[in-house]
């Protein structure tokens, strides 16, 4: 397994068009990190980090924005706010017909909607920095400003936040794999080492035995994901313009449906909004206001990571974006047609909207059950915790998934350039 890995990731290395990419993404990376070591003035560094390693809302917010919130760096917001202009473009793209069609017109289409969710990503920004501050002056982690101050902090974070996001294009269009999902995940692992090390310090003897049962369910999860991520449902294609001796052996023309389509972009736009009651009770909670606190108070225990609210609520909406993102990116209408065109069909189902209605339900079914599955990751480290008693976990379902989930990813972007090499190569 080790060999093949080697020999996979050698054969990467000795094509030269992969190995600049791979020579881009490594120097972004770098100047990403080097930037998140860049401290925001006027920050309580103690403090902060005990808001940190004592809030598993704050430790959630600092896996989606890189590893970028935890010291409180130029970089601070991370990719928050571009992520939530994402959520916002697609729900728009349903809303509106313009937006829609736009959608449908191809790579032009997709790069007009990539430069409106850049625009709205800045006024997202400008709110979420404010909020931050709000949040953190009512925490004691940052000193009141004046208003000169306050608006250099804000356009700080805000440059900060534009910053990443054109780093992660910069991944997407030259390097290696999707570049949003890139830099989280390498905000994940830049955190491991060193939580890793806190979980091991504070290991009592008597939780050894938990902490291997642990180990355990973490490579069994991670298996699974690898399992799912890779399933696939093959649709069977014959064509009827072909040859006898063609048709005959055409069981190999297949549409591929992947059990998970929508990969880890539901959990991201999950977690986005499923942590915005608990970030508006912490900004609540600095009121006079007798009742505004109350609030603010019963909100934070509704949505308490821990909680079964919570949990049902992250659940629901990863299953609902799963659902979401699945008919976004992948279209019957479209196969159909395409299928028509080319004399394709689905053996023992009529072209047209026979076809369509036949590839709505069977991809209907497997992705049920790829939501579930991502929902179940989602929820698991909460269910975990409860029944085990285990509270200082180094990473988390969401943080797993996401790491596999990348690492997969970026394998499958290489395995397909180095056939596209291949082919180059004959050609020539």
């Amino acid at each position: 397994m080790l060999n093949a890995i080697g020999q996979f990731f050698s054969r990467a290395w000795r094509t030269k068009e992969i190995r600049k990419k791979i020579l881009i993404t490594a120097f972004i990376l770098a100047v990403f990190r080097l930037a998140a070591h860049v401290p925001a003035a006027g920050v309580d560094r103690t403090s902060l980090a005990n808001l940190f390693s004592g809030s598993a809302l704050f430790s959630l917010l600092d896996i989606f924005s890189g590893g970028t919130l935890a010291n409180f760096s130029i970089l601070a917001l991370g990719l928050n706010p571009y992520i939530n202009a994402s959520i916002v473009m697609q729900l728009l793209t349903f809303i509106i017909p313009s937006f829609e069609e736009m959608s449908k017109e191809g790579e032009f289409g997709q790069e007009k909607i990539n430069q409106y969710t850049r625009f709205l990503a800045l006024p997202l920004a400008v709110f979420q920095a404010f909020g931050m501050y709000a949040l953190l002056q009512s925490s004691g982690v940052i000193a009141a400003l004046s208003p000169l101050g306050l608006i250099a902090l804000v356009a700080t974070m805000v440059a900060g936040t534009m910053f990443a996001v054109w780093l992660g294009e910069l991944i997407s269009e030259y390097g290696v794999g999707n570049g949003v999902s890139f830099l989280i995940f390498a905000g994940i692992i830049a955190r491991l080492p060193s939580l890793l090390g806190q979980t091991a310090t504070t290991v009592a003897p008597e939780d050894t035995v938990k902490y291997i049962v642990f180990g355990a369910v973490t490579l069994l999860v991670i298996g699974a994901i690898v399992y799912v991520s890779e399933a696939i449902r093959k649709i069977p294609i014959q064509y009827a313009r072909r040859s006898k001796q063609v048709i005959a052996t055409s069981n190999s023309s297949y549409i591929p449906l992947r059990v998970n389509q929508a990969g880890v972009v539901p959990i991201i736009f999950a977690v986005s909004l499923v942590l915005m009651p608990t970030l508006v009770a912490q900004f609540l909670s600095g009121s006079g206001n007798v009742q505004v606190a109350q609030v603010a108070v019963t909100l934070t225990q509704i949505f308490d990571p821990q909680s079964p609210i919570y949990n049902l609520v992250y659940f629901s909406l990863v299953v609902g974006f799963t659902y979401f993102y699945t008919s976004v990116v992948f279209n019957p209408e479209k196969i159909a047609e395409n299928l028509t065109k080319s004399g394709g069909y689905i053996p023992g189902i009529r072209p047209g909207s026979a076809t369509i209605s036949y590839l709505n339900f069977v991809l209907n079914r497997i992705t049920l059950a790829g939501a579930v599955f991502l929902g179940t990751i989602a929820v698991l480290p909460a269910l975990f915790q409860n029944v085990v008693g285990l509270t200082n976990l180094a990473i988390g379902g969401t943080g797993l998934l996401i790491v596999v989930s990348v690492v997969l990813e970026i394998t499958r972007d290489i395995e397909s350039r180095l056939v596209m090499s291949r082919y180059d190569k004959l050609l020539r």
